[in-house]
């Protein structure tokens, strides 16, 4: 416009009405720019303070076993402000626990098992080993996660767990660095010791019902050579006891009541119910939040320190790979937008199998009775009025660990026993008088992988565990029926000892046991390790030993899928020690520590037992 004006000849008044209108629109263009760069920083500010109004420390995703654990640890400081994000309803209606009595009645479990209100209901692909059956995989999906769904049943694995996952990379997560985590969470009912807590926020019992047929697999044990142990959380993991439960006062012990109701009144804690988280935010490889769907609408949220993600092992890397961050050729194809290429989510899934190995009892005292419907009334109604009765337990009160042969250094089969049948994982009523034990290999060498079906976060993952692929776990399941009905053949059981329904006296041949297996076969509900802990050098590690997900900021997983390896038992109480250890390292507080704390050691590993 200049370069115009000073080419004119502006003596004429029409030259000087061309120039002045020029000159305005000029200015009004000028004016027209400036209103719109103000309007843009106007819609920046707004847009920043809206997402400091928005913002949150920490956000946490999945209010399960360990994200239950997390908010209530990190909202201990009242400067941090936490969100917690749950898919699934609350575990509570109205307040109250009564009135959602299929999560808090122990004996109730089986229901929540079969919901799909409170539970992902997940299936895997058909494997291939097992005769093409499709298996079930319940998880939580309600406040409490899994711990509102599983058997409450306590375990903490072996000492020697520990140390292995210090020695494939998990550096400060050896046995002297775990135990004093599972202590802190703990208030054991026997009181606390060198293995067991007592100022916990999770209540830990025993049984109560002291049922002859519980008496008498322990004796059974015994008289086929295996040692009693008074806690195998302890000590000594080897041999035959009394489980450890998470039970309270007769209610379910979950990590919703344990963690998150103590913490839900604190001002800098915020919880959401059905809240489907669908991706992370990045700014190039910083993680800044969570976008997600509530009542249909798509929202997003801000953390200025951490997302945290505590899904489990199916939700936890099925997100990370919806965000961006896994194989890169596999998200590609989906058409997903590549943040990191880190080829382990999702690897390395492990699992418990385990099979039924049941018995028909000669004597009406099984939990068969119980089961009737005038009878469970009865059971409702006092659990109703009092919380307690027979409706105040899971019943899996006995169980044992042992060897599967010479040479295993650590027991690797675990037993739970049960006075009662369970067909088709509790969705089939019981049709006898029978006891039952559950047994399997506690380290199977057979390992799986889960993929994204599409880039839709409402579709189920594809989940392919790769059950009995190799010879060693097809001979150690061989062994659990074997050493099994060697229990059960003791003078314990002879008063109660009916004929062998499953599988069954005329499976005796290796081939017909494996056959069983094949057909019979079922999770035991913990899947993990998918999304692996170890050294940013280790290509197949997904999370290093502070938790951070390689190769992004700002994110962190805290949950069973971060497990280098599967434990030996059930999986709820590790992963509440790991939500527990994993705060402290959040905070920046050193590691708790306890040295040479004795484990036991079998005199000789030249005999099974």
């Amino acid at each position: 416009m200049s370069y115009l004006m000073k080419g004119l000849k502006c003596h004429s008044p029409v030259m000087h009405k061309v120039a002045g209108s020029l000159f305005k629109v000029h200015t009004l263009k000028n004016t027209l720019v400036i209103h719109e760069q103000q309007l843009k920083i106007s819609r920046a500010s707004s847009q920043l303070s809206s997402e400091k109004a928005n913002s949150y420390n920490y956000i946490i995703v999945g209010a399960g076993s360990a994200g239950c654990v997390l908010a209530n640890r990190l909202t201990e400081d009242p400067r941090s402000t936490v969100l917690l994000l749950e898919a699934g309803p609350r575990d509570t209606l109205l307040g109250s626990k009564r009135l959602m009595w299929k999560i808090h009645m122990p004996a109730a479990l089986t229901y929540n098992l079969c919901d799909e209100k409170y539970n992902w209901y997940y299936h895997t692909t058909a494997q291939r080993h097992m005769d093409s059956r499709v298996m079930y995989w319940p998880r939580g999906r309600v406040w409490g996660g899994s711990s509102s769904l599983n058997a409450m049943v306590y375990i903490r694995g072996h000492a020697e767990d520990y140390n292995r996952w210090g020695r494939h990379g998990a550096l400060g997560w050896d046995y002297e660095h775990c135990l004093p985590y599972f202590k802190k969470a703990q208030t054991h009912e026997l009181g606390p010791d060198r293995y067991r807590g007592g100022n916990g926020p999770l209540h830990v019992s025993r049984g109560k019902t002291n049922h002859p047929l519980h008496r008498a697999f322990l004796e059974a044990a015994q008289q086929a050579g295996y040692p009693f142990t008074d806690d195998m959380n302890g000590y000594q993991q080897e041999g035959f006891g009394w489980m450890d439960m998470t039970i309270h006062r007769g209610q379910r012990w979950s990590t919703a009541s344990a963690y998150l109701r103590p913490a839900i009144s604190r001002p800098n804690f915020s919880v959401a119910e059905k809240t489907l988280v669908t991706k992370i935010l990045f700014q190039g490889t910083k993680c800044i939040g969570v976008e997600y769907v509530k009542n249909g609408q798509r929202k997003k949220v801000f953390a200025n320190k951490e997302v945290i993600l505590s899904g489990g092992a199916i939700n936890s890397p099925q997100l990370l790979m919806l965000s961006g961050i896994g194989n890169a050729d596999d998200l590609k194809k989906l058409g997903i937008s590549v943040v990191c290429h880190l080829p382990g989510v999702g690897q390395n899934l492990q699992d418990h199998l385990e099979v039924y190995v049941q018995q028909k009892c000669t004597k009406p005292i099984t939990l068969y009775s119980a089961q009737k419907p005038l009878n469970m009334v009865r059971i409702g109604l006092e659990w109703l009025w009092k919380f307690t009765g027979e409706g105040a337990t899971a019943h899996l009160e006995s169980g044992g660990f042992i060897r599967s042969e010479p040479g295993v250094p650590y027991p690797d089969i675990q037993f739970h026993f049960l006075p009662s049948q369970v067909i088709d994982h509790g969705r089939v009523a019981s049709t006898m008088e029978a006891y039952q034990v559950h047994v399997g290999p506690m380290r199977s060498t057979s390992v799986g992988w889960l993929k994204l079906k599409s880039s839709d976060p409402n579709d189920q993952p594809i989940i392919e565990p790769n059950y009995l692929s190799t010879e060693r776990d097809i001979w150690e399941f061989r062994q659990c029926v074997k050493l099994t009905r060697e229990i059960f053949a003791q003078k314990a059981f002879e008063k109660f000892r009916g004929p062998e329904i499953q599988p069954g006296n005329h499976v005796q041949s290796d081939k017909e046991i494996d056959a069983f297996i094949r057909q019979k076969a079922d999770s035991a509900y913990h899947p993990s390790c998918t999304c692996k802990m170890g050294q940013p050098s280790d290509s197949t590690a997904v999370v290093d030993p502070q938790t951070k997900v390689i190769g992004v900021e700002n994110l962190r997983v805290v949950d069973a899928s971060i497990m280098p390896s599967i434990i030996t038992g059930n999986l709820n109480a590790p992963t509440i020690m790991i939500a527990e250890k994993a705060a402290d390292i959040i905070k920046g507080l050193p590691s708790l520590q306890e040295k040479n704390v004795p484990v036991y050691k079998p005199k000789t590993l030249e005999t099974q037992r």
